[in-house]
């Protein structure tokens, strides 16, 4: 990545000059997903070159967002990670993805989809008031990868995110407490039914949707996000 300046005494200039280059924000996306091997990033970046990867990686090294990681035995690999300065790029980067959400429409059917980037809409629109006190887990998953198999869901492009809502609002989930409701759908499907835009008699009888407890609950979904598009 190029170094380049603005010449400002501006903490606004200075984080343009990390930012601003193509590529560098779904790249900071994918790493706060998690650590991610040079492969990986290049199978859920499509479009993104082998060489301009590299370039954006030294530039976001050199600066101290991002960093390499050897992973040692069984599976030895480089992966590449926020440093402490990358992940208090978090917040910032959720204040994004809500003002980016008025402009999704604009999407196209064949733009590239990861089931896992639901958590950052989840994150970024989980109510903080009161929610309806329902438990839900959400199973997006990749139209590309076909029909989703229970023995390897991982495999065939699915994500898990457990969530619940309550007196102070809506919030991730981690323990093996039963849900009300358990939703496999297309991503953008669970978007729909997330914002409230999907009709839940449509999802409910799409075959590429599986709803396993309530049915009734799914009607609260929506209630627990702020989610305008």
């Amino acid at each position: 990545m190029d170094p380049f300046r603005y010449d400002q005494f501006c903490p606004l200039a200075r984080a343009a000059e990390i930012l601003g280059h193509r590529w560098v924000l779904p790249i900071l996306r994918e790493l706060l997903v998690g650590p991610q091997r040079f492969s990986d990033l290049r199978r859920r970046l499509p479009g993104l070159s082998s060489s301009v990867l590299a370039d954006r990686l030294g530039g976001l090294e050199a600066q101290g967002v991002v960093a390499r990681r050897e992973l040692g035995p069984p599976a030895p690999a480089t992966v590449y990670e926020l440093t402490p300065d990358g992940e208090a790029l978090e917040p910032a980067l959720v204040e994004l993805t809500r003002w980016g959400a008025r402009f999704l429409a604009n999407s196209k059917p064949t733009d590239h989809v990861e089931p896992d980037w639901l958590g950052l809409a989840i994150t970024a629109f989980a109510r903080t008031d009161e929610t309806p006190p329902h438990r839900f887990e959400l199973r997006p998953y990749n139209r590309d990868f076909g029909s989703i198999s229970e023995e390897s869901p991982a495999a065939q492009g699915e994500a898990i995110f457990r969530v619940a809502g309550g007196a102070t609002g809506t919030h991730s989930i981690d323990d093996d407490l039963p849900v009300d409701v358990s939703i496999r759908a297309p991503i953008q499907i669970m978007m729909g039914l997330m914002s409230g835009a999907m009709p839940i008699a449509d999802a409910v009888e799409s075959a590429d949707v599986v709803i396993e407890g309530d049915v009734e609950v799914v009607s609260d979904l929506s209630k627990l996000f702020l989610m305008n598009f």
